[in-house]
């Protein structure tokens, strides 16, 4: 009991040493600070801070079960997203805050804070953006702006890519040649979602890319995939600037395509995602038959292949060292030289095994199997060998009544320059006698 009431007593007057040691510190000053160390403030909080834009919207846009059977919510304002064409260090008063809404740093000069001039549409606009995507309906494109299908996006043009160091992609228009959602089943994450894009892009004057681009948000694979595809881009020389430079054969995987070179006018007859790459390139006259699969990925590649190993005419040349000339209908088949060796070969070198043909040349030894057109069914009836006995006497009539007019004159007997009276009689109109005769 004495050793506890000892305690105790030290306690209490340690304690009166230290209020004594704090009473004469502050006294003297030395606790003092001119900086408060902290500081007491009101939280700035109300109803609006404290509930979140959903629940203030469905606060006016909502209605009790009990009023929608009785037809309470008709009239009700929709939901507008207030948020919609905001940007991060724009407002009211235009201000530019280098780091912010410009660059540091603008070629060798620091950019430094400034006041722009107020534009007195900014409320205006903002206000028709936010009606604008308010409502529920779809936004309508145009029949020719909304792809092959309606099942997918593939075939939508979606403009040019994005300017690269302030150089914009002029003439270039981007479409969509592939897009396909994918889900994949992981251990940590459960069921994943993905899309893939890919999507061609060019100038119509022979500068083309492409790019295939996988993630998780479609309008950001979309637009990736675009601007990649402005950064991988090639040349493809063409004849004429209207089709490819002659015939090829191309193949990737299990796709083969035949390419055929067509005179000006034919027109892009080939499958939709050719078209789609000859637009951006700029070819308008081209026939493409594709054998085997139709995989998107596997003819966009297959073609670019195509496209890649094409030699031009004096390259050809100088390959066999031979003169290539050119017979075309167009120009009746008159030979005309188009590329010529520096050191051409003569007859005497060209062995005589040797592939001479232009077209199984370029092509590989290769051919497009082109079937003959099957008889119409009715050929094999009896009735067709009855009128064909019938008609065998009139039988190009009209050509030969042609043939006698442009050798003889006039319709006759092929023996009429031996037997002159072998002609045709012709009634003659008598002639109108004159009054004074009559």
């Amino acid at each position: 009991m004495a050793s506890r009431m000892i305690r105790i007593c030290g306690l209490i007057s340690n304690s009166i040493k230290i209020n004594n040691l704090k009473t004469n510190v502050s006294a003297l000053g030395l606790l003092k600070t001119n900086i408060p160390l902290v500081q007491i403030a009101r939280e700035n909080t109300n109803f609006f801070n404290k509930k979140p834009a959903s629940l203030l919207w469905k606060s006016v846009t909502s209605v009790s079960n009990a009023g929608k059977r009785r037809g309470r919510g008709k009239g009700l304002p929709r939901i507008k997203n207030l948020n919609r064409g905001q940007k991060i260090g724009v407002g009211k008063i235009g201000m530019v805050f280098p780091g912010l809404n410009a660059p540091v740093v603008k070629g060798a000069l620091k950019v430094t804070r400034e006041r722009l001039p107020d534009d007195p549409e900014r409320e205006k606009k903002l206000i028709e953006m936010q009606n604008q995507y308010s409502s529920k309906r779809r936004y309508k494109l145009h029949p020719l702006e909304r792809g092959w299908t309606s099942a997918s996006i593939a075939g939508r043009k979606i403009g040019p890519p994005d300017p690269v160091d302030e150089e914009p992609f002029e003439g270039f228009q981007s479409c969509i040649l592939a897009f396909k959602n994918a889900t994949t089943m992981t251990s940590h994450f459960g069921r994943m979602k993905q899309c893939r894009a890919t999507v061609v892009t060019g100038n119509g004057n022979g500068l083309v890319g492409f790019s295939s681009v996988t993630g998780n948000d479609a309008k950001t694979v979309i637009k990736r995939a675009k601007n990649r595809a402005g950064q991988r881009l090639c040349y493809f020389e063409r004849y004429n600037n209207h089709t490819v430079l002659h015939d090829f054969y191309t193949q990737f995987h299990k796709t083969k395509i035949f390419v055929s070179q067509k005179p000006e006018g034919y027109g892009l007859k080939a499958h939709r995602v050719i078209r789609a790459i000859c637009e951006a390139v700029g070819i308008k006259d081209i026939h493409a038959k594709i054998e085997g699969s139709l995989n998107v990925q596997y003819i966009i590649k297959a073609f670019f292949i195509g496209l890649l190993r094409q030699k031009t005419y004096q390259q050809l040349a100088d390959e066999k060292q031979l003169h290539l000339v050119e017979l075309k209908k167009e120009h009746d088949y008159f030979p005309k030289v188009i590329a010529s060796p520096e050191t051409p070969r003569t007859e005497s070198d060209i062995k005589k095994n040797e592939i001479l043909d232009f077209k199984e040349y370029i092509m590989d030894g290769r051919m497009v199997l082109k079937k003959a057109a099957p008889p119409p069914f009715y050929t094999k009836l009896p009735s067709y060998q009855i009128y064909l006995r019938k008609m065998e006497r009139k039988r190009d009539h009209d050509n030969v009544r042609i043939r006698l007019r442009a050798e003889y004159g006039d319709i006759c007997s092929f023996h009429v320059e031996k037997y002159p009276e072998a002609r045709i009689l012709r009634w003659k109109k008598q002639k109108e006698q004159p009054e004074e005769e009559a």
